[in-house]
């Protein structure tokens, strides 16, 4: 029974920190979009940009 003594505040103080942990997540907009990030690992990369192609020598010149 003594037990109890111990487990209520410490089961409080966990229900607190989880309070306080969902209430932290949601002001920081974790569960604002929750469907984009499960589609975004199916999304190819967009290609590479092909290089530039260097400046001719003497185009300039003409």
């Amino acid at each position: 029974m003594t037990i109890l003594l111990l487990l209520v505040p410490i089961s409080l103080v966990l229900l607190g920190i989880a309070i306080w942990a969902f209430v932290w997540a949601v002001r920081r907009g974790q569960f604002d979009d929750l469907d984009t990030p499960a589609i975004d690992i199916l999304r190819e990369d967009a290609p590479p940009a092909a290089p530039s192609p260097p400046p001719q020598e003497g185009a300039d010149a003409d």
